[in-house]
């Protein structure tokens, strides 16, 4: 509620959030994903084969662009998970 109130009262967050709508809501799939298996950071990324600052990189790098994961990292991501990565147009 209180951040619905604040996108809509600063025109200028709300473009902002906008714009970086579909890198939270992929960051949101991974953590959902992550936290339903139950595992933390270090088995993920132990499954993964990697280390567990380069799995939090992963995780980080969503909110901000700058190292956005591969398909290939979000597959691993996905099956390290008990999942698999499916990707919707809308």
């Amino acid at each position: 509620e209180k951040t619905a109130r604040l996108l809509t009262a600063d025109p200028d967050l709300k473009k902002a959030y906008e714009a970086l709508h579909d890198e939270f809501a992929a960051l949101d799939a991974l953590l959902t994903a992550r936290t339903k298996a139950g595992l933390t950071q270090a088995e993920i990324a132990k499954r993964m084969g990697i280390k567990p600052s380069s799995l939090a990189r992963i995780e980080s790098s969503l909110g901000d662009r700058k190292h956005s994961p591969s398909l290939s990292t979000l597959r691993k991501y996905a099956s390290a998970c008990g999942k698999r990565l499916v990707i919707k147009l809308a």
